[in-house]
């Protein structure tokens, strides 16, 4: 969908303040549902991803990864200190939260310190170019320069600042979206990331045995 610009680009908010706001809203939210998609070939080795957090980091959904060149799709959950996993056949595994980290830690979206609402905060550059419908919510489109590092801590394998797009929520100030053109050349893409369902019921339980 075509970003709708206002008649008078002066008249829109200052990005820097939205970010700002932005930031602080995402802070506050207690539960998620997030969806990673990648476009093209960005350099990353998640390619997709779905699933429900909360702040406290328990989570719960499907990733499909990248393992020197293999594609692999497989269940998780984290429920307290503990990793629950399982591929299309078998039943689950488990794994510490730190060795989970060294893939990919869904847990760190929510987090203050490393997660979105840093991200939001730490941005240079913040410009907003217009107006557009996300599902059923009218955001504010915000470009903006992200940090690597921050960005990593969201989309592992970023090994560069991202040149973003944000859609941010009119009314509540929350990120409802993400695009991240990431990479150069032929080893290049964009990965979207969406966020709905905020503080809805989550229940992150181990599964059973």
């Amino acid at each position: 969908m075509a970003c709708s610009a206002a008649p008078d680009q002066a008249a829109l908010p200052d990005g820097g303040r939205l970010m700002a706001k932005s930031a602080q809203a995402m802070r506050a939210v207690s539960t998620v549902a997030f969806l990673i998609e990648t476009e093209g070939s960005p350099p990353v080795p998640v390619k997709h991803a779905d699933g429900s957090l909360t702040r406290q980091g328990d989570a719960k959904g499907t990733i499909r990864i990248d393992v020197l060149g293999n594609l692999q799709e497989l269940a998780f959950v984290l429920a307290g200190d503990t990793v629950y996993f399982k591929g299309p056949t078998g039943g689950y595994q488990t794994m510490t939260r730190q060795q989970l980290a060294a893939i990919y830690d869904p847990s760190a979206i929510l987090d203050p310190a490393r997660g979105v609402p840093k991200l939001l905060a730490q941005a240079t550059k913040a410009r907003t170019e217009g107006e557009e419908k996300v599902g059923d919510a009218q955001a504010y489109v915000v470009a903006a320069t992200l940090p690597r590092q921050v960005v990593a801590s969201v989309v592992p394998g970023v090994g560069q600042d991202v040149n973003g797009r944000m859609w941010l929520d009119k009314a509540s100030g929350r990120l409802l979206k993400a695009a991240l053109p990431i990479g150069d050349g032929q080893n290049s893409g964009t990965v979207t990331v969406t966020f709905t369902d905020f503080d809805a019921p989550v229940t992150v339980t181990p599964p059973a045995k």
